[in-house]
């Protein structure tokens, strides 16, 4: 039998206490994350109208339960270390199946996600974009949970094929696709890189030749796929889009083909039935987004099927399947930030130090704050993000707004891990070295779900680099400044004159100076080193906009000026050129936003 140790009773007392404190925190971890995020219900409230809104709240609210709850716990076990996924090559009876195996929790997960959250189903419903991101964003609430990656994926197979498939093609998986049944969905995965590629996508070297049993089949051409896909996410999906070369003598993207590759060959199709031809070498031992499983796949002449004409599917993977992946991808990060301050507030609250709360603590509020200002940024401009991409597939966009969703896509998912990786950081430094501790919260990984979203989808020199073409070469810098003054307009007329507005005037007028300055730049190299703190800075001030214009939507007196305090925060430390410099009246703000 263990004793406990002897404790002084004073000494017994107190650490008495700061287990009830703990204990406390604990259960502060089981919010209704949409209940309690009035920001995304504002926000839905303006972009799905109050009609549609109102349709859709009793799924939101039951939705957002079950996230802290039945997914949180599920996502926690997942994680474990004993409960990642494994490769599993053969059946018991010796027959190929190039599988993985899950743990029970995995599936958890999946029916939450995909049943009660219904983040796929959506996509095949009115205001599509804007219901399955603010769905998937609350289900990023419990980090990457073996499925979020994979319904970003799906969501752009899902893009691909309405976009360019063949009406064959649609017919047969596009149901399958978009059922709320998990056991029966289909699932998908994007495989683009290459050992000697990554973001050099066009040294890809995986080749696709026409299959001379069948070059036509399901409404389109049939190709034979051979070749090494270096980082394969979700691994076991049914449905594979992937980047092949079509055409050798065709150097870099233009010689790419975009092509479904279907798991098990389909119904009608000449081999139906059997597994494709393709290996799992091994599994990724991936920092974080552990229990979701990355591979390393070799193709043997695999079936695929083109996604639209050849010649065009490097266009159509990046119009259609990375740039959802990256708006999908900043909708992951901002709920990691929202959930961050969430888990600091709590403990800020309950944890003592000095015999008083140490949300008392200036710089502790301080962490809060900024914090705050962070997530709910992100938050409005990848719904900004999400409403346009709505309009884009209804009405059209303008060349004018098409330009400017371009470049803020990019920007945005660049930025916006930036912010959510700090707003995590200080979540774990505001619990101290109880934040390190893999047990004590979910913060550490967050924070390595964190990273890989900053290095998928694009790296930030990746993005900056693709901004530099798109404001210089590709001509966008006009369409997309127009659109942004367009937006400090509604947001100037807004505030009324006040010191917020001149800021944010200000920092319009000297970045469109300054990418202009960078025109002449030759070099591309050097045009990206120049652009980093203007395209960082840029992509700040759309946030700090689509938040203004969001705010001036709410209602309660109190937390419009709660929020205005957190926008001025933000606009402090990210949008000015020169920081402001902290005073007695800007402490008394940050005390208030970090309660």
């Amino acid at each position: 039998m263990t004793r406990r140790p002897h404790l002084p009773s004073a000494a017994s007392a107190a650490a008495d206490d700061a287990r009830a404190s703990l204990r406390a925190f604990d259960a502060d971890q089981r919010p209704n994350f949409f209940s309690s995020d009035h920001q995304l219900q504002r926000l839905l409230r303006r972009a799905l109208g109050a009609e549609g809104f109102a349709r859709h709240l009793d799924h939101f609210e039951r939705f957002g339960a079950i996230v802290g709850s039945t997914l949180d716990d599920a996502a926690r076990l997942n994680n474990e270390a004993d409960n990642l996924p494994q490769l599993e090559r053969w059946s018991a009876f010796g027959d190929r199946i190039e599988g993985v195996r899950n743990h029970p929790s995995y599936d958890v997960c999946g029916k939450a996600i995909y049943e009660d959250g219904e983040v796929i189903a959506a996509l095949g419903e009115p205001h599509p974009n804007v219901r399955a991101l603010a769905l998937f964003y609350l289900s990023s609430h419990v980090g990457e949970a073996g499925h979020n990656c994979p319904v970003a994926c799906t969501a752009g197979v899902v893009k691909a094929l309405q976009a360019a498939g063949s009406a064959e093609l649609v017919e047969l998986y596009l149901p399958g696709l978009l059922t709320r049944n998990y056991p029966e969905r289909l699932d998908g995965a994007q495989f683009m890189t290459e050992i000697q590629g990554g973001s050099d996508v066009g040294r890809n070297g995986v080749v696709a030749t026409l299959d001379a049993d069948a070059p036509q089949e399901l409404g389109t051409t049939r190709w034979r796929i051979r070749g090494e896909k270096w980082f394969c996410s979700n691994a076991e999906a049914d449905l594979i889009l992937m980047t092949a070369r079509f055409a050798a003598l065709k150097p870099g993207t233009s010689g790419l083909g975009l092509f479904l590759v279907p798991r098990v060959i389909p119904r009608g199709a000449i081999g139906a039935g059997q597994l494709n031809h393709f290996r799992l070498r091994r599994l990724k031992d991936k920092l974080g987004t552990r229990s979701m499983p990355s591979a390393e796949i070799d193709f043997d002449g695999a079936i695929a099927y083109a996604i639209g004409p050849v010649e065009d599917g490097f266009k159509t993977m990046m119009t259609q399947v990375i740039q959802t992946s990256r708006v999908y991808n900043s909708f992951a990060v901002a709920a990691n930030a929202r959930r961050a301050r969430l888990i600091a507030q709590s403990y800020a609250r309950h944890r003592q130090a000095f015999g008083t709360p140490i949300i008392a603590f200036p710089l502790v509020q301080l962490l809060l704050a900024e914090c705050r200002a962070l997530g709910q940024s992100c938050l409005a401009a990848a719904m900004y993000l999400a409403v346009m991409q709505d309009s884009d597939e209804t009405r059209g966009l303008s060349d004018d707004e098409r330009a400017f969703f371009r470049v803020a896509a990019n920007l945005t998912k660049m930025r916006s891990c930036q912010h959510s990786h700090r707003a995590i950081m200080c979540g774990i430094e505001t619990l101290g070295g109880n934040g390190a501790i893999e047990s004590f919260s979910i913060l550490p990984r967050l924070i390595r779900d964190n990273i890989v979203c900053e290095n998928w989808e694009g790296t930030h020199n990746t993005l900056i680099a693709q901004t530099v073409r798109d404001l210089g070469p590709a001509g966008l810098a006009p369409g997309f400044f127009k659109h942004l003054g367009q937006l400090g307009a509604t947001v100037g007329a807004a505030l009324g004159p006040c010191e917020m507005a001149d800021a944010l005037a200000t920092a319009l007028s000297e970045l469109g100076d300054a990418v202009a300055a960078l025109s002449s730049e030759r070099d591309p190299g050097l045009a990206a080193y120049r652009l980093k703190p203007h395209a960082e800075r840029l992509a700040d001030l759309f946030f700090a906009l689509a938040w203004a214009i969001d705010i001036s939507d709410e209602e309660e007196k109190a937390r419009r000026v709660a929020e205005m305090a957190a926008l001025s925060v933000f606009i402090d430390i990210y949008v000015r050129a020169t920081k402001a410099q902290p005073e007695a009246a800007t402490l008394a703000t940050v005390a208030g936003l970090a309660c």
